[in-house]
């Protein structure tokens, strides 16, 4: 079974970060730029307060009825989600999306924010995996049929 761990070393270690006091419209213009669905909110000594999706803008920004510019990060960042330990196994992660209906993870390791896994990374992990035992597969067969 995989760890988390290996997920995180063949990501990038550039975090998506965002202040809690930035407004939605900023971490839009943001994610946009960037290229993401989601920035991880930490605080002025580094430490992970919660992480900001596309999906929570749209659905949270509708109901307070004020301007974008005029909301705070921290207003509408999600806090309630549950995390991963690096040494927990891919497996459990995807349990834990699937429980909790979420596609990213913030992974620690310790009291240490270390990064934000997603399905995405889940996926792609497992496809990986999956080509390596085809490939085997392939080569059995080839070498049988050789024989």
């Amino acid at each position: 079974m995989e760890k988390v761990t290996t997920i995180l070393d063949k990501k990038q270690t550039h975090f998506n970060k965002i202040s809690p006091d930035c407004s939605v419209s900023h971490a839009l213009f943001r994610m946009s730029t960037e290229n993401t669905e989601y920035l991880i909110v930490l605080n002025e000594d580094e430490k992970f307060l919660g992480l900001l999706t596309e999906h929570d803008i749209a659905r949270k920004t509708l109901v307070a009825y004020r301007p974008i510019e005029e909301i705070c990060v921290k207003e509408i960042m999600n806090t309630r989600i549950p995390f991963a330990d690096v040494n927990n196994t891919v497996e459990h992660c995807m349990r834990l999306m699937k429980q909790y209906n979420t596609r990213y993870l913030p992974v620690f390791e310790g009291f240490n924010f270390r990064g934000i896994i997603s399905s995405d990374d889940i996926l792609e992990e497992a496809v990986y995996n999956r080509a390596g035992i085809f490939d085997e597969v392939a080569e059995e067969t080839m070498g049988y049929a050789v024989m």
